[in-house]
């Protein structure tokens, strides 16, 4: 019987594959957006990409009360179906 060592292609190529994984698992992770009961919930980068606004634009809507979200613990989000009505609501007008 033949012992792998690091050294051993083998070895190497199943640390590689594994690399390969976690790289997949990572960005998987990153582009996911939470879901409850079904509803996505949109964080404010996603917010920002999507409506290719700054951040600070976006602060200022929700202090004014133009785009609706929610906090839960400091952290604020937006529910999918609540923004995509809001803008058909804007683009109505």
């Amino acid at each position: 019987m033949e012992i792998l060592d690091r050294k051993s292609t083998e070895i190497a190529s199943f640390f590689t594959a594994m690399d390969e994984l976690l790289d997949t698992i990572g960005q998987a992770l990153k582009n996911c957006t939470p879901q409850l009961n079904g509803e996505k919930f949109l964080s404010n980068r996603d917010i920002c990409r999507m409506l290719q606004i700054s951040s600070r634009t976006l602060q200022d809507w929700r202090d004014t009360g133009k785009i609706p979200f929610i906090q839960i613990k400091g952290k604020i989000l937006y529910r999918e179906s609540e923004v995509l009505k809001w803008l058909k609501q804007m683009f109505a007008k």
